[in-house]
């Protein structure tokens, strides 16, 4: 990750060029960048013959307008917690710079288009006889990286906004109350860079992200639009690459994973609200370090706007010790196992009969999702939070032990409603949960049934010629009392 923001920053060392070295000779002048010179480096000796050369160094003339863009954004920023449109900016620029080992992104052609259709279309097919879940995609779709993109930052809006605005508010919280007022201007400046220094980060971590992605479901979150299933060609082509299985094999084994993904996410109504709303739940549980924010704050210097960025690269937040919180943290990670749990239980249930290489490709999947990747640990800095599922192997292992005990349905009913899902201390003792008897709610729904006609709720037309009939007999017994 690039240690300044935007591309720009303080001036590079002296270059090795003498006739350039001693035009930028940092001594003559006796001012360095962001020193009395002026903010941003303007004024006598900040830069020689060029006013702009301690900002932008050795930036040739072609890119100065585009750093002054990206610099009026950051201080004209005007809206939520985070810079979204500079984040996706940001992100698409790192997609198209390729990953680590060379390879670009591309557009997706008609052949692999047709390729990832086909997968999905025969996942689906397999997982019919491995769950009770229907399908759950409407359309089958083949994204670049940069697709990826575009089609995934709305989920992490809604993760990333509520820990950024806690970091917003926390700007303004720093200094003393008398002096808010006075420094109002400063502040607003701050937050705007916050917003685009955010912005920055999550757009990097983004752009990172999708050159490792295969699908819309690989952090165990719906990350793209409900109901499309997703697999990113040339990352699945990347998946295999060094596995020695075939291809086709390693595509279909992910299809697997990503409309298994889609039917639960599809047909439990509930499911996408309670994972986003734990990580809500846990973000609202961080404090911000506001001693390492005041640090920032007492020397911030308009001319190094990397300073911000560098204090999020290093996190600036800690999980408080509080009951409430460890209980979130649980409750956060014992969801993300019990989703990638029954993902890999059904999965490997479809594919072990039909795919040479299942073992293997299972395998291969646990440990990607148990290790994380460079993209997935600046996440972590930046929301104080992995998406992790760290009970994986427990979660699958208690699916599977549920198949053998109940069948697919009486597995895949535990979905109906969260609070009939296995507990964190379900994983601790599997056996225990599998074999005990299930919970009966028929007659708990009767009685509530039972209770809402007698709050004066509308009577169905039965009822109340039943209830009239009892009335009419209570008369003529003479009793004349409600009816019991």
């Amino acid at each position: 990750m690039s240690d300044t923001p935007f591309g720009f920053g303080l001036p590079p060392e002296e270059p090795e060029n003498g006739d350039e070295g001693k035009k930028k000779d940092p001594t003559e002048g006796g001012q360095s960048a962001g020193g009395p010179g002026g903010p941003f480096g303007f004024g006598p000796g900040a830069g020689g013959d060029n006013p702009f050369a301690a900002m932008f160094g050795s930036m040739n003339p072609n890119d100065l307008g585009a750093a002054f863009q990206q610099l009026g954004q950051m201080l004209s920023y005007e809206g939520g917690p985070v810079n979204w449109d500079m984040a996706k900016q940001i992100a698409r620029q790192t997609v198209s710079q390729g990953t680590p080992d060379g390879t670009k992104d591309a557009s997706v052609g008609p052949s692999e288009r047709t390729a990832v259709d086909e997968a999905l279309r025969l996942a689906d097919l397999w997982l019919d006889g491995v769950t009770s879940l229907p399908s759950g995609s409407v359309a089958t779709v083949a994204w670049s990286r940069a697709e990826w993109v575009e089609a995934s930052l709305p989920a992490w809006q809604q993760l990333v906004d509520p820990v950024a605005e806690r970091v917003g508010l926390a700007m303004g919280d720093v200094l003393p109350e008398e002096m808010q007022a006075m420094a109002g201007p400063l502040i607003g400046m701050m937050r705007s860079m916050g917003g685009a220094m955010f912005g920055q980060q999550i757009g990097q971590a983004v752009g990172t992200l999708a050159g490792e992605v295969v699908g819309s479901t690989d952090i165990g979150l719906p990350l793209g639009p409900a109901g499309k299933a997703a697999l990113l060609p040339l990352n699945v082509e990347r998946f295999g690459k060094d596995l020695s299985v075939p291809q086709d094999e390693v595509r279909l084994y992910l299809a697997l994973r990503e409309a298994a993904h889609q039917r639960l996410f599809a047909h439990v109504p509930w499911l996408r609200s309670h994972l986003f709303g734990a990580v809500e739940a846990y973000a609202r549980g961080i404090k911000v370090d506001t001693s390492k924010l005041e640090d920032v704050v007492g020397q911030f210097d308009p001319s190094q706007p990397e300073q911000l960025q560098d204090a999020l690269q290093q996190g600036m937040f800690q999980p408080e010790d509080t009951p409430e919180q460890k209980a979130s943290l649980a409750r956060l990670e014992t969801a993300l196992a019990l989703v990638e749990g029954w993902v890999d239980a059904v999965v490997h249930e479809a594919a072990k009969s039909r795919l040479t290489s299942s073992d293997a490709l299972r395998e291969t999947m646990r440990r990607r999702r148990a290790s994380g990747g460079p993209a997935e640990q600046t996440f972590a800095t930046l929301i104080g939070l992995q998406l992790r599922p760290r009970r994986l192997r427990d979660a699958s292992r208690l699916w599977a032990s549920l198949t053998d005990a109940r069948g697919l349905e009486g597995r895949d009913a535990l979905w109906s409603h969260p609070d009939m899902l296995p507990t964190a201390h379900d994983l601790d003792d599997p056996d225990g949960f599998v074999h005990h008897e299930q919970a009966d709610f028929s007659e708990l729904d009767k009685m509530l049934g039972e209770a809402a006609k007698g709050s004066g709720k509308p009577k169905a037309p039965e009822a109340e010629a039943e209830a009239d009939t009892d009335a009419d007999k209570d008369d003529e017994d003479g009793k004349g009392g409600p009816d019991q």
